[in-house]
């Protein structure tokens, strides 16, 4: 083994504040992160995968309805759900992403199965459930994923026909990249979009490169926030790939593209590790839900900016 492993989770940036956030909803944010840190870091302690870690963290943060993924994803303007996902493993740069999915309870999981058991990266769709079921990934029926709070979220978008989605509201992405004792890097992200979104729209998360990626020559990355933003920029593969061919930092990497992103206009937020066991996060936004934890390290967990 040629390091020790480090899991680095996010569950979404956005305008969290301490004066805006209520002690009930700062609880169950910070309870879900320890939750999927947990799940994770069991796996890298015992000398599991990273890519099993990762997979862990994020099926625990799709089961919270405290954020938006899973159980507990936003709704489309037609007020449907629709859960997007992806994952990828940096040994082999192996990926699997899917799309509008409605009936799968662990959306990652699915993702999983894509790149594992079919020539396919990317399915979305009634297909990407389809092809779930027969692979034997849980299923869902779509009213498990819907919760009271998300349609009253959807209603006070349509009460202002004017608002574009839910820019005021938290990007609820979540994501989860690791480093395992072998030095091999994975990163998964899932969400359930934003708020209002119409047209069968796709954000930065399941796009390979975009919101996820991974390469053991570099780094793992999982983003949240502005997706078409963080399309435009490839942020999740430029971070690796200034690591990889410019030698920088995956510090310097991530704080340099997230400012590139606000001159851009976009909000948000990344969570990256290394091979060599390094990890950390970088945000624009007034907080992201976040924790980390090491080989030798307790788990460290935060919400706002100034933490």
């Amino acid at each position: 083994m040629t390091t020790q492993w480090t899991l680095v989770i996010h569950g979404g940036s956005g305008s969290m504040r301490p004066e805006t956030l209520s002690p009930a909803d700062d609880a169950a944010g910070r309870a879900g992160l320890a939750a999927a840190l947990a799940a994770g870091a069991a796996i890298l302690r015992d000398g599991g995968a990273a890519l099993d870690a990762v997979q862990a963290a994020v099926e625990v943060l799709e089961d919270d309805p405290a954020f938006n993924a899973g159980r507990g994803s936003v709704f489309t303007a037609e007020g449907r759900v629709e859960c997007d996902a992806a994952i990828m493993d940096g040994a082999a740069l192996d990926a699997g992403a899917v799309a509008g999915v409605r009936t799968t309870r662990h959306p990652v999981a699915l993702a999983r199965a894509v790149m594992a058991d079919s020539p396919h990266v990317f399915l979305a769709g009634a297909g990407a459930d389809q092809f779930g079921r027969a692979h034997g990934i849980e299923a869902a029926d779509p009213a498990w994923f819907e919760t009271p709070e998300r349609r009253r979220q959807l209603d006070e978008i349509l009460a202002r026909p004017d608002a574009a989605f839910d820019s005021d509201m938290k990007y609820g992405t979540v994501g989860a990249v690791a480093v395992d004792g072998d030095g091999h890097v994975a990163a998964a992200t899932s969400t359930g979009g934003l708020t209002g979104k119409k047209w069968g729209r796709v954000g930065d998360s399941p796009l390979i490169g975009a919101g996820t990626y991974a390469d053991d020559r570099a780094a793992a990355v999982s983003c949240t926030g502005a997706g078409e933003v963080f399309i435009r920029l490839g942020v999740a593969h430029e971070i690796c790939a200034r690591v990889r061919l410019a030698g920088w930092s995956i510090e310097d990497a991530a704080d340099t593209l997230v400012d590139e992103l606000g001159e851009l206009g976009g909000k948000g937020g990344v969570i990256v590790v290394s091979p060599d066991g390094s990890g950390g996060w970088a945000f624009n936004t007034p907080g992201m839900y976040r924790a980390m934890q090491t080989h030798d390290s307790a788990p460290e967990i935060a919400i706002y900016g100034d933490e």
